[in-house]
């Protein structure tokens, strides 16, 4: 069995499309196939259901991709010990985080890394979702609690504070409510709740017990703009809105505090790209503390 070919059908399985992997590896699809089909000729069964519109695992493709994800986790493993890879800081890591903390932080400040590590290439995901390390969707997440189940290595990147705001016009035309009761009267926004993928998103509770926001965006970015428009009330991240004066808080002593963690699959531990990327965020959070107080 050739391990190129299984790194090959990763590539397929995660992707759930021939061409979609091919541009990820900068295979021609047409390579990638018959790969695909030199594996299971090896194997001597069938991984891959192939059709127009993508690529569906058989029975044996999903037994076999939980043995592939081993094979490779070790193999990551034992090239970072040996030093057989990454000897420089090169090669690509895809970090994802929540999409505030991606578009309004991190966005603006990476570009200083790639211009220290030329033959590093990182690409950032900033989307409100959670990402799946085991199955290589990154190699970084930013996580909003600390995973406790799985083979990761997480550490604490920094606490943060999110508090209500609203826009300057907003309370000109409507007032600034002067109680938490007194929010009942204005228009709110908020999350769409069957979306939040963690319990952390769930700030409105802490506020009040029934938000009913009359405006919902599964987005924190979203949600800023939408407050920044004079569309109602919202909780926003304080080292966001504090970037924006038209954004004014109300009733400051109601503050929620959430914390940000960096988590990695332990395969991941001794390859220097992972290492250097990580070590770069924790020095460049702790530079800027104050932002997130």
């Amino acid at each position: 069995m050739n391990w190129d070919d299984v790194r090959v059908f990763l590539a397929v399985a995660r992707a759930g499309q021939i061409l979609s992997a091919s541009k990820r590896l900068g295979i021609n699809h047409a390579t990638l196939s018959r790969r695909v089909t030199a594996l299971e000729e090896a194997l001597g069964t069938l991984l891959l259901v192939r059709r127009t519109n993508g690529c569906d695992l058989t029975a044996e493709g999903e037994i076999f991709l939980h043995a592939a994800e081993r094979m490779e986790a070790e193999m990551m493993a034992a090239q970072g010990a040996l030093g057989l890879v990454d000897g420089a800081v090169s090669g690509t890591v895809r970090i994802g985080a929540p999409d505030g903390f991606g578009v309004s932080f991190l966005a603006p400040r990476l570009g200083a890394l790639t211009a220290r590590f030329p033959a590093l290439r990182i690409q950032l995901v900033p989307v409100p979702r959670s990402f799946s390390l085991s199955q290589r969707e990154a190699d970084i997440a930013i996580t909003l609690e600390r995973p406790d189940q799985g083979r990761l290595v997480s550490a604490k990147l920094t606490d943060y504070t999110l508090g209500l705001y609203a826009s300057a016009g907003y309370l000109a035309a409507h007032g600034a409510p002067a109680t938490i009761e007194a929010l009942k009267a204005h228009r709110r926004i908020g999350y769409v709740e069957d979306l939040l993928f963690t319990a952390s998103l769930d700030f409105t509770g802490e506020v009040m017990r029934n938000w009913d926001a009359a405006f919902e965006i599964s987005s924190a970015t979203g949600q800023t703009e939408a407050v920044r428009s004079g569309a109602g009330i919202g909780i926003l991240h304080n080292y966001i809105a504090r970037l924006d004066p038209t954004l004014i808080r109300i009733l400051p002593d109601t503050t929620i505090r959430r914390a940000y963690w960096t988590t990695y699959h332990e395969s991941a531990r001794n390859l220097p790209r992972v290492r250097t990327v990580v070590s770069f965020l924790q020095a460049l959070v702790s530079e800027e503390q104050g932002v997130f107080v």
